[in-house]
């Protein structure tokens, strides 16, 4: 599953919403209410509950045919999120979520109708009984409840448990079997035979066991039968774990926010305690973690058409993130507060809680995980299937926006099985230009080289959705990286600040490859503090003379050209006196000395310039202002590591080790896997977010750096796992035999271990958002 792009209006309406509920919630729900229910017999109010009712909230997801607002899950959502914030005794999950999909989702009946308006209108509170053991995921996975006939209707017998809302409900919607079949029956709570047991559960709110014993019901209290029954369960259950994610995600912000502040206010040997840099860099892994959420929910919701496995696979995806950051954060914020955070006065707890219930109940964060495996397995495997059909068609100047997303990724297929030579599928190292140089000029004659530049300057345009598309399906079929810098970074810095004649003059020679660009940035002793660069450029007349050293240069020693940050101004203050040059290697005074890395590749390279001469208008921007430059270049490199490119690879050789080794047989294994690519694929939707803001022409906010810290940490942890499966072939030098195929195992932990030093360490990038983001103390 891929990131989607929801409609402005939709996002418009749904946070109007959740306004309106955080209005609410603020009004009529003081947290001081969860303490006071968890010791009560009743654990909700009814007259609030009517509040909620006229707000809309239990009529939310119900079609307008059927009397409902006709919204759906993108709104149920925002006002599940504002009741994480805001934690409510009242059943919302469970009697405004789960039940109300139920009930629409059941075949059409005059029972079922009148059902649906009395919970709608708030006059009647009820819950969905379904679930009789510990981890059941699937209604039909263990359904000991029988329905009994007789000669007045059918008396049910057996037990439900974890049912929300449970005492002072004023009836359930339960499951059954009668012989063969399932069947979803109306048992209100005052039928005799009816035993209701309030569970105590963590966060004080109402969950019940019911007992039935001979509970006699009539035939017209049975609303379905079958696999409409049985689907009509799941889809409510599915439905649930998605809006119970952004409550989740609710109570992941609300925990974080209190920390933040209390991290800024609490002072210890005389200054804030959020300036130490230890617990900084804590906070941004929970920042980090609540963002991963936020992505994949709304991923999960862009398809607002959700077919029943992506439902399953979306809400299993969801959950698990969700339920992940929520515990990640609450449990972080009780330790930061100290001794404090262990109190009941301190309003941690009750997040804590509601966190803990709400990650036990339907589904756990590993059956989360390993359902949404299984699902987008499923998905995979359908895709493929449909591969197959379609004409060997590649416009480079289509209109993709309209193009499903299957129909592009089989479009992409083909085109890599009819174009991209076999022999350089998954490389182990980066490959040089006389070996890629053919591929880079098969996408230059298709109009495919540069998917993220706008149409008129010779890219693809893709949307965001798209672009993730095509990374995913480039690493899939194991596609080298080109050398790049050119079309990742130069590129989207002279459409942005580029002359009208410097972007004629270089983006076509970029995409025809008559120019191989690299990037001067790092320097001996400076590293990531590029305001401490020192090779300096002295303007005399119409030319800058250069003189100084670049370190860590990648492929230079195949470039053509490069884009360099000189030292302008020596008087100035560090980060004002510095500028933006584009160079040509073969200028006088420029000499490139490869480096032989760990792996024993020459994949780096020193340049030293001496008295080299650079044309005046070579300069991009303002004289002395390549400091703005520099970071936007930063934040695209930032954007293009943070891409799922990497991770994807490292991904596709850990399944293809899986596959010929049956690792998918060993359960711990699977349980691993299906961690990694979850850490994946939410990736994946952080990355689409911040590629819309680049497609928009937006400048990326500092919080892109969440993307490098995150797919280099993903990449190198998928790359370890590699290594650690396959036992003595992951200490071999070279390729080992995977199948039927042969794939280097070291290569890809190799390079792993050096994404988290280029483009700005990841301690550096924690750094900056602690500083920019957060904004804690310094």
């Amino acid at each position: 599953m891929t990131a989607s792009v929801s409609r402005p209006e939709d996002l418009e309406s749904a946070s109007a919403f959740a306004d309106s509920a955080r209005a609410l919630l603020q009004a009529v729900s003081p947290l001081s209410r969860l303490r006071t229910f968890q010791a009560a017999t009743s654990h909700f109010d009814r007259t609030i509950w009517r509040r909620l009712a006229e707000a809309g909230w239990t009529s939310i997801l119900a079609p307008e045919e059927l009397g409902g607002l006709g919204l759906g899950l993108r709104h149920a959502c925002a006002i599940a999120e504002e009741v994480g914030r805001h934690p409510l005794p009242e059943p919302f999950l469970g009697a405004a979520v789960q039940t109300v999909s139920l009930l629409v989702a059941l075949p059409a009946g005059e029972r079922r109708d009148a059902l649906l308006a009395s919970v709608m209108s708030g006059e009647l509170i009820l819950g969905t009984a379904w679930q009789e053991r510990t981890g059941q995921l699937e209604p039909e996975e263990s359904l000991s409840t029988e329905a009994t006939w007789h000669e007045h209707g059918v008396k049910l017998d057996g037990t439900k448990r974890w049912v929300t809302p449970g005492t002072g409900a004023d009836g359930w919607l339960v499951s059954a079997a009668s012989g063969t079949d399932a069947a979803i029956w109306w048992v209100p709570a005052a039928s005799p035979g009816l035993r209701v047991v309030e569970e105590n559960r963590i966060d004080g709110c109402s969950s019940a066991r019911l007992s039935m014993e001979a509970v006699e019901v009539p035939l017209s209290a049975r609303l379905a039968t079958g696999e409409d029954a049985l689907a009509a369960l799941r889809n409510a259950n599915d439905s649930a774990r998605l809006v119970q994610s952004a409550e989740l995600l609710g109570i992941a912000r609300a925990a974080f926010d209190m920390t933040r502040e209390y991290l800024e206010t609490r002072v210890q040997f005389g200054k804030p305690i959020g300036a130490n840099q230890a617990l900084q860099h804590r906070m941004v892994d929970a920042y980090i973690q609540v963002e991963l959420a936020a992505a994949g929910l709304n991923e999960a919701l862009a398809d607002v058409n959700l077919s029943a496995h992506r439902l399953t696979a979306a809400a299993g995806r969801a959950k698990a993130r969700s339920v992940h950051a929520a515990l990640h954060v609450t449990r972080l914020g009780v330790q930061l507060h100290g001794a404090i955070g262990f109190t009941e006065e301190c309003d941690l707890g009750l997040y804590l809680k509601r966190a803990l219930q709400y990650a036990s109940w339907l589904g756990s964060e590993n059956a989360m995980r390993l359902r949404y495996h299984e699902e987008a397995f499923s998905l995979d495997e359908s895709a493929a299937a449909a591969e197959a059909t379609g004409e060997d068609d590649f416009p480079c100047d289509s209109d993709w926006a309209p193009m499903s997303e299957q129909a592009f990724r089989g479009m992409v297929r083909r085109f890599l099985r009819r174009h991209y030579p076999d022999h350089l599928r998954h490389p182990s190292y980066r490959l040089h230009w006389n070996e890629c140089k053919d591929w880079y000029l098969t996408l230059s004659r298709h109009g495919w080289l540069a998917p993220a530049w706008p149409r008129e300057h010779g890219g693809m345009g893709l949307p965001g959705d798209k672009l993730l598309a095509f990374f995913e399906e480039m690493e899939d079929y194991g596609v080298a990286r080109l050398p790049d810098q050119g079309i990742i970074n130069l590129g989207p810095v002279l459409i942005r600040f580029g002359t009208p004649e410097q972007q004629q003059e270089y983006l076509p020679r970029i995409l025809s490859g008559k120019h191989i660009w690299c990037q001067g940035y790092s320097e001996p002793n400076a590293g990531s503090d590029l305001a401490s660069l020192r090779t300096e450029a002295i303007l005399q007349g119409e030319e800058f003379v250069v003189n100084g050293q670049k370190i860590w240069t990648t492929l230079a020693q195949d470039a053509t050209h490069i884009f360099v940050l000189v030292r302008t101004d020596k008087a100035a203050k560090k980060q004002e006196g510095i500028s933006f040059l584009l160079m040509d290697l073969s200028s006088p005074g420029v000499s490139v000395r490869p480096i032989r890395n760990i792996a024993g590749e020459e994949e780096f390279c020193e340049v030293f310039f001496d008295h080299v001469r650079v044309p005046r208008r070579n300069l991009v921007g303002e004289l002395h202002a390549g400091w703005k430059i520099a970071k936007a270049l930063l934040g695209f490199e930032r954007l293009f590591v943070g891409s799922p490119k990497t991770a994807q690879y490292a991904l596709g050789l850990l399944r293809r080790v899986a596959d010929a080794r049956g690792l998918f047989d060993n359960e711990a294994f699977v349980s691993r896997y299906a961690q990694l690519e979850l850490d994946v694929a939410d990736l994946k939707a952080a990355y689409g977010q911040f590629a819309e803001m680049i497609k928009r022409g937006d400048e990326l906010p500092a919080s892109v750096s969440i993307l490098k810290i995150w797919a280099s940490e993903t990449y190198t942890a998928i790359t370890r796992f590699v290594c650690e499966s396959c036992e003595e072939d992951g200490g071999e030098l070279g390729n080992v035999d995977l199948g039927g195929t042969r794939g280097n195992l070291i290569a890809p932990l190799m390079n792993a271990t050096i994404t988290t030093i280029y483009a700005g360490s990841n301690e550096i990038q924690r750094n900056i958002l602690a500083k920019t983001v957060l904004r804690l103390p310094g």
